[in-house]
């Protein structure tokens, strides 16, 4: 298992669309991926979910801590810290 704090640069936080090029690049990985504010500890939701993840309310500049269990971790992680540090444009 891998974890790390990662902070949310996308203008709009985790919701909208960069929550939904989250969750579908979770999905993309046979990894167990769950994620969380860094207070919530164990408390972690199902990253592969949309709901869960906008639920949290992560908005830019916050930090979200990621956890990968799996054969394809390391990737899913390497993945999923890029969305959520590269700044989303209006390209479609």
């Amino acid at each position: 298992m891998i974890e790390r704090t990662v902070t949310v640069v996308p203008e709009d936080g985790l919701h909208a669309r960069p929550a939904t090029k989250f969750v579908e690049t979770v999905n993309e990985y046979d990894s167990e991926i769950t994620v969380g504010t860094p207070d919530d500890g164990d408390d972690l939701v199902n990253a592969g979910s949309i709901l869960a993840v906008t639920g949290l309310g992560i908005k830019t500049g916050e930090s979200i801590t990621i956890r990968a269990e799996g054969e394809d971790e390391q990737e899913a992680m390497s993945a999923l810290e890029s969305v959520l540090t590269t700044p989303e444009t209006d390209e479609e």
